[in-house]
């Protein structure tokens, strides 16, 4: 569809507004319809969005035998204790539901010989319940066929290639956004008004040296509600999926969990199998055990791999032709060969906090899919169920949405003085993303977060970027609670406070003023330390 011209974009808006073209963001503007709503992409819908990386599928309790309460129970209990339980059987109970509203926009899921739904396992889960589109297939399948579907309804109007890169709220209301247009740091500004927005931005990945994730997934959304006022959720909880395959690609491939499902291991560069050591379930260990097995061994110097070989051999191809295409890409044959990997950044449990209908602390503000933070996921994400909770909320939104009457349209409270934006300086967001990678990581400690905290802080105050400055804010969020949480708990490992503790066994309610606070405070104390060595 390409770039849609200033005039287009800036005629009368519907009265809601979607950012992102994403899972979520599609899935909620046609549950939406006939109701007129404007889908705002940076990039042409699904080319941004991590939902087409997605290999493994939606977890749905489907199968004969398996129970909204058994999918529950298995969300809980990799969660860190902290898994809203209600909110949990609340997404396993309306799974059902969603497949079939999948079903019925095109998705073509894979079926048994019996005509029903296939369904494979993954780590963590106690049933066969991830049903899927050609074994790793399932997130471009997904996206085409809503991506079909949205083109052709009339009540939902697609604007690609802006950015939103500021929310304009007003006494704790949203009344428009900023965009600009993506790719053109120095284009004018535009300010449109809108009464309604919904955040459909995506994950934070990007933000990481090594990540799954497209590089549209750098914490926008969360960046633009938490500068607005937002309240942020359980931003240190980050999950870094252990099997991505490392060929030199950014952002890299994944290597999906359920090759481990149909049997592939985890060896070191002298074939051994690690994993054995750690967990009881071994290959099938919740993913942040997994992680840091993995990690471990690459420190170590040992390095990691998966094999494919003896469980799959030939029918990596078949079963597994993503996976299977990356590596030959990169001349590894993982029929033959064992595939390289690393641990990288992949999803975060944290984000804007929501209610159960996806409601936000601020009027007028709802979010869904990956920017959100619904305590699903607790500490610790189950797998395949990320799917599954945006297309639940997306609806749920859509819900809450329809039949409000939003009055007059909103007159947008535009910044006193838009601050000039520069070009992205190159070394500075690499040097974000390697200090996101190596000191709020896999395994951090209270020396290396202090320190990140600080330098993003810094970005976050005196960058002439706007984009860089939304990334900073991001970084800030995750690196401030990292830091003040002290101990460790499900994808939040601390090497200084290894054990969990009970005393901390709550969700993370934070805003951007906190955050800058603990940086401040942090700075003022290494100040000190500083001019009392000089001193001595």
């Amino acid at each position: 569809m390409g770039q849609t011209s200033h005039a287009d974009v800036t005629r009368t808006l519907d009265d809601v507004v979607i950012v992102g073209g994403g899972l979520a963001g599609l899935f909620c503007a046609l549950k939406l319809a006939p109701r007129p709503v404007t889908v705002i992409s940076a990039a042409p819908l699904g080319q941004g969005a991590s939902t087409a990386w997605a290999q493994g599928g939606i977890a749905a309790a489907v199968a004969e035998g398996d129970t909204p309460q058994s999918h529950a129970a298995d969300t809980i209990a990799v969660g860190g204790g902290i898994v809203d339980e209600n909110v949990a059987l609340g997404l396993a109970s309306e799974a059902r539901a969603r497949i079939e509203d999948l079903l019925q926009y095109g998705v073509p899921f894979d079926r048994d010989l019996e005509g029903k739904l296939a369904v494979g396992r993954e780590a963590a889960h106690s049933a066969r319940r991830i049903v899927h589109v050609q074994g790793d297939r399932a997130g471009h399948a997904i996206i085409a066929a809503l991506i079909e579907t949205v083109r052709k309804t009339p009540s939902i109007r697609v604007i690609e290639g802006y950015v939103a890169e500021a929310l304009l709220a007003d006494g704790g209301a949203v009344t428009g956004l900023q965009l600009r247009a993506a790719g053109d740091p120095t284009a004018a500004p535009l300010i449109v008004p809108s009464r309604a927005v919904v955040l459909a931005t995506g994950g934070i990945g990007h933000l990481y040296a090594v990540t799954t994730n497209p590089v549209e997934a750098s914490g926008l959304g969360l960046a633009i509600a938490a500068r607005a006022g937002a309240i942020i959720a359980d931003p240190e909880f980050v999950q870094f999926h252990p099997t991505a395959i490392m060929i030199g690609r950014d952002p890299a491939p994944l290597a999906t969990e359920a090759l481990r499902g149909e049997g592939a291991t985890l060896i070191n560069g002298k074939g051994e199998r690690f994993m054995l050591a750690i967990n009881p379930l071994a290959e099938l260990a919740p993913r942040d055990i997994v992680a840091r097995g993995v990690f471990a061994e690459i420190a170590a110097g040992r390095g990691a791999f998966l094999d494919a070989t003896k469980a799959l051999g030939a029918e990596c191809a078949k079963k597994f032709p993503t996976v299977y295409a990356s590596c030959i890409e990169a001349g590894i044959d993982p029929a033959k060969q064992p595939i390289p990997i690393a641990p990288a950044a992949h999803y975060h449990m944290g984000g804007i906090a929501v209610d159960k209908h996806g409601r936000t602390s601020l009027k007028g503000l709802w979010a869904g899919g990956e920017v959100s933070s619904t305590g699903a996921h607790g500490a610790n994400r189950l797998a395949s169920n990320s799917l599954l909770e945006a297309v639940v909320y997306a609806a749920r939104i859509a819900e809450n949405i329809d039949g409000q009457d939003f009055g007059v349209r909103a007159v947008p409270i535009a910044p006193a003085s838009i601050p000039r934006n520069c070009a992205m300086p190159p070394l500075i967001e690499t040097n974000l993303r390697q200090m996101m990678s190596s000191n709020v990581g896999v395994i951090r400690d209270a020396n290396k977060l202090a320190e990140a905290v600080t330098a993003f802080a810094a970005i976050e105050k005196d960058t002439g970027n706007i984009a860089l400055r939304n990334m900073a804010t991001t970084a800030l969020l995750v690196a401030a609670s990292a830091w003040s949480r002290r101990e460790s708990r499900g994808a939040h490992f601390r090497s200084d406070y290894p054990n969990e503790d009970p005393a901390q066994k709550y969700r993370t309610m934070t805003t951007l003023d906190k955050a800058r606070t603990i940086a401040a405070d942090l700075s003022d104390a290494a100040q000190a330390v500083r001019r009392a060595s000089a001193g001595a």
